[in-house]
């Protein structure tokens, strides 16, 4: 796929069909950020394109009830459905008020679009960066089972490929053994921020160490450390499994287990910050610890109860900065805040598209190691 970092083949006789990029309601400005990659990369090998992206629609009746309209000639096409099902600042009307759409509608919209293309493209991928029903995976009483049953109805509908951003439990693919699923961990592209926007920022063992903030997210913090060679320590959550609260054990205290961590920067890693109490509670506890600087990461930042609590964190000296991607939406309040830094994966994106589209091997897109360690070799790390 690569013969070099700015060199992308884009040949019209490797493509498995013409390209076609839909971006949902939820999904545009990511949507014209990929596509203007590929139309860069499809000009630079001589093929005139102004657009891929293709016109959609999902209105809605007086009733409430929606329908799904592509306004352009899917037939043939390698279709690309782009999906945010966490964007809350879509909203329609219904009777009289502003409905703000749910993960549940988003999901929906998604499936009329796909009973639009009726058939007629050559192939339906979706691109979900957030996936619906991802923290639903799986079954501890009598509950149901979101993300595999969602996974499954998508397979039934002809959908071909799923890509996904740090899924909370990528297990959950084993719901669908026999679709393609691609769970992608932009790793290079947050470093590559961090390097951007700290300036006395030395990812090395003497001065940098990965904290996980529990015992689910260790796949990924040991990843860093592992790529990075630093130090790797561990928060497990004790909880009160006496007490139910909101469908939940309610946790009693972040124990931590590791090196120590005075006088160095702390990176924490997680897939979602929700409300941020538990990031906040494991910055507090790293600050006793004696820890220098502490860096929030979460591929989904969407602060479900605002941003007050981080603003006054930050004026503390707990936390120093805060990075999560543009892969779900962001508002406007919190892309104006001073500690909040955006990792951008557009053209992380665009490149599995450009792959997919030539059934070329993305293992490489994948494991981004070695650009990881260009990285590393850039700042003499």
């Amino acid at each position: 796929m690569e013969k070099s970092n700015n060199d992308i083949i884009f040949d019209p006789a490797t493509m498995v069909a013409p390209l076609g990029l839909i971006a949902m309601d939820g999904a545009k400005e990511l949507g014209a950020k990929i596509n203007d990659y590929l139309v860069k990369w499809a000009n630079n090998h001589g093929i005139e394109k102004d657009s891929y992206l293709i016109e959609t629609d999902c209105p809605r009746f007086s009733s409430g009830d929606g329908k799904g309209l592509i306004k352009s000639t899917v037939r043939g096409n390698d279709l690309f459905i782009l999906c945010d099902v966490g964007n809350y600042s879509c909203t329609y009307d219904y009777f009289g008020m502003k409905n703000a759409m749910s993960p549940d509608d988003h999901y929906q919209d998604l499936k009329r679009i796909i009973q639009a293309a009726s058939g007629k493209a050559h192939r339906i991928n979706v691109i979900m960066p957030s996936l619906y029903g991802g923290r639903q995976h799986r079954r501890s009483y009598r509950e149901s089972l979101d993300c595999a049953v969602a996974l499954q109805e998508l397979e039934s509908m002809g959908i071909e490929n799923i890509l996904t951003f740090d899924a909370h439990d990528p297990r959950v693919q084993n719901a669908v053994p026999l679709m393609g699923f691609d769970n992608i961990i932009p790793s290079y592209q947050v470093l590559k921020a961090m390097f951007r926007t700290i300036k006395d920022f030395k990812p090395d063992k003497q001065h940098f160490m990965i904290v996980s903030p529990d015992e689910g997210a260790i796949n990924r913090n040991m990843y860093y450390a592992s790529v990075l060679g630093v130090d790797l320590g561990m928060f497990y959550k004790r909880r009160d499994y006496s007490v139910i609260v909101n469908g939940r054990n309610p946790i009693v205290a972040h124990e931590y287990l590791g090196n120590d961590v005075t006088g160095k920067q702390i990176f924490i890693a997680d897939d979602i910050i929700s409300s941020g109490e538990s990031m906040l509670d494991i910055a507090v506890e790293l600050k006793k610890r004696k820890a220098s600087k502490i860096y929030c990461y979460a591929t989904y930042a969407i602060f479900t109860n605002g941003l007050e609590k981080f603003d006054q964190a930050y004026a503390d000296g707990i936390v120093d900065g805060v990075y999560g991607t543009n892969l779900t939406y962001r508002s406007p309040q919190l892309l104006e805040r001073e500690w909040f830094h955006e990792v951008d994966c557009s053209k992380y994106i665009a490149y599995f598209i450009a792959s997919l589209n030539h059934d070329f091997s993305i293992s490489k897109i994948i494991d981004p190691h070695q650009k990881i360690q260009s990285l590393l070799d850039k700042y003499n790390v």
